[in-house]
């Protein structure tokens, strides 16, 4: 049995969710510990009992956001379709749909830190790309059957077809905070949906001759 008081989980909570809503709006380097506890309601005493440093809270929020966002797609009804193809395209279309609210509630936390911390701070950045790369690896299974029955002769590999899903939606979100709004981003994700139907393509049968 867990020894840590309510009041105290409680806060911690509240500094993780505090993360995701602060990093993606601010961005790291401009997010202070004093936003990070306004934002949470907490003291500085709190934060600190917590987490040692922003970089400690921050690869905390990773693994909240990989738990979380997992968790949503894991629970997606489209696991549920028969079909391969229709799985993959049925993804695209939640992550689609998943595009509403102000650009720091649909931008993702992990690409948002990776961007700004790649190379000042190498924990978060192996953290990002392991949550990047393990969400990608959750695609390849449904890319790897699709490929076996509508494309059998392709080269490419599943694998590759499952990360570039990620460069889209990721770039998507940059050109989202680009021009200020989500029309861009919903608009590559279409892109991404036509690039995926032309990788696997449905070949009507041809008609029989007739005599």
């Amino acid at each position: 049995m867990s020894t840590t008081s309510a009041p105290a989980v409680s806060s911690r909570q509240r500094l993780l969710d505090a993360a995701l809503g602060e990093f993606r709006s601010r961005g790291y380097a401009a997010t202070t510990v004093d936003d990070l506890c306004r934002a949470a309601g907490v003291s500085k005493g709190a934060f600190f009992h917590h987490f040692a440093s922003k970089e400690a809270l921050a690869l905390a929020a990773v693994e909240y956001w990989n738990a979380y966002t997992g968790q949503l797609f894991a629970q997606s009804a489209y696991h549920a379709l028969p079909d391969p193809r229709d799985r993959v395209l049925a993804y695209i279309d939640l992550r689609g749909e998943l595009l509403r609210g102000e650009l720091a509630q649909f931008t993702c936390l992990l690409g948002t830190l990776v961007q700004e911390t790649y190379d000042s701070h190498p924990a978060l950045r192996d953290a990002c790309r392991a949550g990047i790369e393990g969400h990608a690896d959750t695609l390849v299974h449904d890319i790897a059957e699709a490929r076996k029955k509508y494309a059998p002769k392709a080269t490419w590999s599943p694998e590759s077809v499952a990360l570039y899903t990620q460069v889209a939606l990721q770039g998507a979100f940059v050109l989202a905070k680009a021009q200020g709004g989500l029309a861009i981003a919903a608009d590559a994700v279409a892109h991404l949906r036509r690039y995926i139907e032309l990788l696997l393509p449905v070949v009507s049968p041809k008609p029989r001759r007739t005599q």
